[in-house]
């Protein structure tokens, strides 16, 4: 990577700000490209982050199309700085700006729900995800936290994956983790249970709860707390026992007196997906990690036949154009910042970089 100079960059305006970095949208002085600038904040005692140390291992050896790119590393005396490709939203943004369709209305008749996206979009999209899990866990690396806020677009229809912060790399046997990940809607039930010695399971109950959001426009488990969160899983899912889960009564949040409930149809919370699609969704969200499909399975899904001869450039073209009518196009693009470069809002104060 080309230790280049802050000075590189033109800094434009800030993105957001998370807890070790500020994001800016800046633009190379030489070319005129845009790029996305994490300023890490560097304690003097503590030195920097072991959250960017991470994030920099990690993301020199992860490239791929559907992976967001590290272009450079700039180190000074008193600033570390991340020089990401500029990406315009993020899938929260994007699924948040979504219009409903004319004669659409919030009493039924639809395809899709309030902030729904089209499902040509979504099938384009949960694609691109699974493509970008893929290469992570082929790559022996663990993203753990999956949420539309960590997901990027830009004007091609293209999706990468972002935030590699909490990311790990993982070996055999399975290592032993903090819980401690993933946002609350998206965590796994074996995590919320205090389970340590997780897999890339994780990463793929986080896919199918963003899979179902982007149905519906809301989120699927929005829990408030960790008890919260396993109860609003286990009201769709149903409960686990001993019988169900083996082992189960042995993780450390595993409480004896939980409301049984039965197990939900999930086409009857989500009648807008096929069946096929319902298939797919099923078996990401499995409650026992070893019985969810992995992404590699989930790639080679039938709902994705299409896709196999036509991911060549028409999905992306789809979505390109849709969102192109919302007025995201190149030209925007080279006007400078504006308010599609200012898209992120609060979420990459999340960190979506």
């Amino acid at each position: 990577m080309d230790k280049r100079h802050p000075s590189s960059f033109q800094q434009l305006e800030k993105l957001g700000e998370g807890t070790y970095a500020t994001v800016f949208k800046g633009r190379n002085r030489q070319t005129g490209e845009f790029v996305a600038l994490k300023e890490i904040h560097l304690d003097s005692e503590e030195g920097t982050p072991s959250t960017a140390i991470r994030e920099i291992s990690l993301m020199k050896e992860l490239k791929h199309e559907n992976i967001v790119s590290l272009h450079d590393v700039i180190h000074t005396e008193n600033k570390l700085m991340l020089v990401f490709e500029y990406m315009d939203k993020d899938l929260k943004k994007y699924m948040d700006s979504q219009p409903l369709p004319p004669g659409y209305d919030s009493h039924g008749g639809r395809s899709r729900g309030a902030g729904g996206l089209p499902p040509d979009t979504i099938k384009s999209f949960m694609y691109q995800l699974l493509r970008g899990i893929a290469f992570c866990h082929d790559n022996r690396v663990l993203h753990r936290d999956l949420k539309p806020q960590n997901l990027l677009i830009n004007t091609k229809g293209q999706l990468k994956l972002a935030d590699f912060g909490l990311a790990r790399a993982f070996g055999i046997p399975v290592n032993t983790f903090s819980n401690e990940v993933v946002t609350l809607w998206y965590r796994a039930p074996d995590v919320l249970l205090g389970s340590r010695t997780y897999n890339t399971s994780i990463d793929i109950w986080s896919a199918g709860c963003i899979m179902a959001e982007m149905y519906t426009g809301r989120p699927l488990f929005p829990g408030t707390t960790n008890e919260d969160q396993l109860q609003k899983i286990f009201r769709l899912m149903g409960t686990p026992s001993e019988r169900s889960w083996p082992g189960i009564s042995s993780f450390p949040e595993y409480r004896q007196g939980w409301q049984v409930y039965a197990t939900q149809d999930l086409q009857i919370l989500l009648p807008m997906i096929d069946q096929v699609g319902l298939s797919l969704l099923s078996g990401m969200l499995q409650l026992r990690p070893e019985m969810r499909i992995s992404a590699e399975q989930a790639l080679r899904h039938p709902w994705f036949a299409e896709i196999h001869q036509r991911y060549g450039g028409i999905q992306q073209q789809v979505v390109a154009q849709q969102m192109g009518q919302q007025g995201l196009n190149q030209q925007v693009m080279q006007q400078g910042p504006g308010p599609a470069g200012a898209s992120y809002g609060t979420s990459m104060a999340q960190g979506a970089y």
